[in-house]
């Protein structure tokens, strides 16, 4: 939608009440359909956040032979029909990640275990961001990958397969970058494991159990991964619960204005991923999280009150 011309927010006349459901969180609805493609299995997907990052990355495995169902016009919900590990295709096109790093990057580390080879572009604007960071990794891993300035940028061209776990210590805190190898560890023959300088989001990690394959964190931060040679789609419906960052924006906007009183239902409420709200909860103590029900992050999602 384009909103022209000039907008102005004036004081709040009346206290805010209501009840605000809000997009499901992009971060763990690329992950949902990455490991739904690669289980055995149908998964149900709902709470999907239809952006075209993520669109791109279900597009990808429809590319390369992954049947998904969507289930209503607003492709919020879809049923995934995994192939397994090793069912992927050959595309026969590039794979397209539009302006999303984050399908690029762990992309990089599905395809790094799939012995066709593969090529993956984006955006002009894509085509500038490092890719190094996981092309190298991947390479140590036993993975064939090139690109432009020697794999550092787009487009990146990947023949995988064959591949052996490495213990990889990341020079960048970037979730991005460990979820690729822990991805790519899948498919490697022995126990792959990531140190980070300090922690990142951890949306991979906890998923991952849901499709049955333990991930283990030491008191370190250590992460190991141990693959078990599948993955299982889970016997209930993958819930992808709202953005805590989205939900800033009106739980910021109640706090300012005296006598709101209302509900951002089935957020995230990971520690990792609501920094926000913990931080206005300690300054006002105005609004708290109530966890309600396991989603997909691995903890609870809940109703955020204020």
């Amino acid at each position: 939608m384009n909103i022209g011309g000039t907008l102005i927010a004036g004081p709040a006349d009346r206290a805010l009440h209501g009840t605000i459901r809000l997009p499901g969180d992009k971060s763990m609805s690329h992950r949902a359909v990455m490991l739904a493609a690669l289980a055995d299995g149908v998964t149900e997907i709902r709470g999907f956040l239809p952006g075209e990052d993520n669109l791109a990355t279900a597009r990808m495995f429809a590319d390369m032979g992954v049947a998904i169902d969507w289930l209503n016009e607003e492709k919020t919900a879809l049923r995934v029909h995994g192939v397994g590990l090793h069912g992927l295709t050959e595309p026969v096109g590039v794979l397209d990640a539009g302006n999303s790093g984050t399908c690029v990057r762990l992309m990089t580390g599905v395809l790094a275990g799939q012995s066709f080879h593969s090529v993956l572009v984006g955006d002009a604007s894509l085509h500038r961001r490092p890719m190094q960071r996981v092309a190298d990794p991947v390479r140590r891993m036993g993975a064939h990958v090139d690109g432009r300035e020697g794999g550092n940028k787009l487009p990146l061209s990947i023949r995988g397969g064959g591949l052996t776990a490495i213990h990889h210590i990341s020079e960048v805190a970037s979730a991005q970058v460990k979820s690729c190898v822990l991805l790519a560890g899948l498919f490697a023959e022995g126990t792959t494991t990531v140190k980070e300088p300090k922690p990142t989001r951890d949306h991979t990690e906890r998923m991952l159990p849901l499709f049955g394959q333990p991930v283990e964190v030491a008191a370190d931060g250590t992460i190991s991964l141990a693959p078990t040679g599948r993955l299982t789609a889970p016997g209930e419906v993958v819930h992808i619960p709202a953005d805590p960052s989205s939900a800033a924006f009106f739980a910021v906007a109640a706090s300012l204005v005296a006598g709101s009183k209302g509900r951002l239902a089935a957020i995230c409420t990971n520690p990792r991923r609501a920094p926000c709200g913990r931080r206005r909860y300690r300054r006002t103590g105005r609004w708290r999280a109530h966890p309600r029900r396991a989603c997909a992050c691995g903890r609870h999602r809940g109703r955020c009150l204020w």
